[in-house]
């Protein structure tokens, strides 16, 4: 899916924002109009901003770049979960870790203690090494942070970018990304602060239809993107055995050419 369209918006609810007791005024430049309450989100914007933000997922992961998806609400969860799988790309959908970015060596340091567990319980001969209250304590330690570190656990450095379903709720991930200069896309509800979004989506971020089609775009700018950067690294692979090395002749003719230019 390169672009979304507009009846893909509308029936995904993506219009539709929060009541108009709670907003954020800042939100006010992509806001259509109000119904019935409840603010409605311009869709002209959000399927221009979409295509931009679309696009920039694209091209950083045709240069090998990584996205962390990111949304803990119970609704976004699953569509988390499931879109970053699919493209290959990290999650975290139970609780955003303080810290997670901006100590982020620490955070590897319980990363490498949950692929440790992971070996000793799929190892046999280690685990018969072990008393069971050992294993018991070891698979305890071991769920806890799958729970809480499982989408990150090939992780081994930083992401280029996180991709976020409702900043609000996800504003220490912001904060530690904006600290970093980590690039943020987001969808942006309109209780949401866009000024601290690189790349904003304005749209519903709590109706279970819009929040699958949001990461389900961004997962199909991930694989586009990785397409792209396979296609290059087979043309690149095809250029180098398309140069032949020069021929004994090759270097004779060099010479003499040379000799006669000096001469």
């Amino acid at each position: 899916m390169s672009e979304v369209t507009m009846k893909q918006l509308l029936e995904a609810g993506v219009h539709f924002g929060h009541q108009t007791s709670r907003w954020n005024p800042k939100m006010k430049p992509y806001i259509f109009g109000a119904r019935n309450g409840i603010y409605i989100i311009d869709l002209q914007q959000t399927v221009r901003m979409f295509k931009d933000a679309y696009g920039y997922v694209r091209d950083l992961t045709a240069e090998g770049g990584s996205i962390l998806f990111v949304g803990t609400k119970k609704q976004a969860q699953d569509a988390i979960r499931e879109e970053a799988e699919r493209c290959g790309m990290f999650h975290v959908t139970n609780r955003w870790l303080g810290g997670m970015l901006t100590n982020f060596q620490t955070i590897k340091q319980s990363i490498d203690r949950l692929r440790k567990h992971e070996e000793t319980l799929a190892s046999p001969t280690m685990a018969d090494a072990l008393t069971k209250k050992e294993m018991i304590v070891i698979k305890r330690e071991h769920d806890k942070l799958m729970a809480s570190l499982g989408g990150i656990k090939n992780m081994r450095k930083l992401p280029d970018a996180l991709f976020i379903v409702d900043p609000k709720k996800e504003e220490i991930a912001v904060k530690e990304a904006n600290k970093l200069g980590i690039p943020v896309v987001a969808a942006v509800d309109t209780n949401c602060d866009p000024d601290v979004i690189d790349y904003k989506i304005p749209g519903n971020d709590d109706a279970i239809r819009a929040i699958r089609l949001f990461c389900t775009a961004i997962a199909d700018a991930v694989l586009e993107g990785r397409a792209l950067q396979e296609e290059r690294q087979r043309g690149q692979s095809g250029d180098d055995h398309d140069i032949e090395s020069p021929s004994v002749e090759d270097h004779d003719t060099i010479e003499e050419s040379a000799g006669s230019d000096i001469g």
